[in-house]
């Protein structure tokens, strides 16, 4: 797992937020010379603010051991750091479910009239499962997955790689998948159900968990147990994931920690497209590198 220089502390959105912000900038630069049209596509915008919530899948607050300046600092826009970019893209495109962080992101059409934006309020895999089945031969996208847990399928990760089209930047929950991981393998049939969702099939239980031998009054049993380091295992688990579907995966995402040194994201890069993909690559990890010296 990635260890050397991590990310500690309240400033850990503002470094997601600027390794995103220097690969937009590269990405706008070389796309304006081309011939396609590209797009912004962040699926889920929110307000274009983010806002600390109970995790949905054990309803408790996500991450408790965040502290006051933790929060304030949760509390960036991607939507608007993408708008604010220069070149700008052709069209801006803003997905948020809930209607009244729907409202609120709309305002953005307000605030920048001259960019091409549309809001879309619709669950985000449900409309990656139209957008990735159009013809992209013309077009180019910049996708952003940035949920507070678990909200992305598997399958939306792959059709996203199969339009060979699209370049992807994703924040990982490790945090809140160890949380689902109970110790003792006992996890709930709807967290199970929730997890082979996530990663797309239920390899990773035989990834996260070992047999171990119990000795009892009825003699030696076999048990399964969680894996005593667990977070190198669940970020190499996800990379080969993403190696197997995308052109090419940035090898050294960013780990982001709170000020209690407890991992909760890791900022992930995977290209789509074989023809640009280890230019694009090369670039997101060289911005990957810089942010952990």
């Amino acid at each position: 797992m990635n260890t050397t220089g991590q990310i500690f502390g309240g400033n850990w959105t503002e470094q997601k937020l600027e390794c995103v912000r220097k690969y937009l900038q590269a990405y706008t630069t070389i796309m304006s010379k081309q011939r396609f049209d590209f797009a912004y596509i962040d699926a889920f915008a929110g307000t274009g603010y983010r806002e600390l919530i109970l995790d949905e899948d054990i309803n408790e607050p996500l991450f408790p051991e965040l502290d006051n300046q933790d929060v304030v600092n949760f509390r960036q826009g991607s939507a608007r750091n993408a708008l604010e970019v220069q070149p700008p893209f052709g069209k801006y495109i803003f997905i948020e479910e809930d209607k009244n962080n729907y409202s609120e992101l709309e305002k953005l059409t307000e605030e920048f009239p001259e960019k091409n934006i549309e809001c879309i309020r619709r669950d985000a895999n449900e409309y990656f499962k139209e957008v990735c089945g159009k013809n992209w031969k013309n077009h180019r996208a910049l996708v952003f997955l940035d949920p507070f847990g678990m909200q992305v399928e598997w399958k939306t990760i792959e059709l996203i790689a199969n339009t060979q089209a699209v370049d992807l930047w994703l924040l990982f929950p490790i945090g809140t998948v160890n949380r689902l991981l109970k110790r003792n393998s006992e996890i709930r049939q709807s967290i199970g159900e929730k997890l082979n969702l996530f990663f797309g099939d239920n390899s990773w239980f035989e990834v996260f968990y070992k047999l171990a031998n119990d000795n009892s009054l009825f003699g030696e049993e076999e048990r399964w147990e969680k894996v005593g380091n667990i977070f190198p295992e669940i970020e190499q688990y996800f990379m080969n994931r993403l190696q197997e579907i995308f052109a090419s995966v940035a090898t050294n995402p960013l780990a982001l920690r709170n000020s209690k040194n407890v991992p909760l994201y890791l900022l992930c890069f995977a290209a789509g497209n074989p023809r640009g993909a280890q230019t694009a690559v090369k670039i997101a990890q060289d911005i990957l590198l810089k942010h952990l010296r």
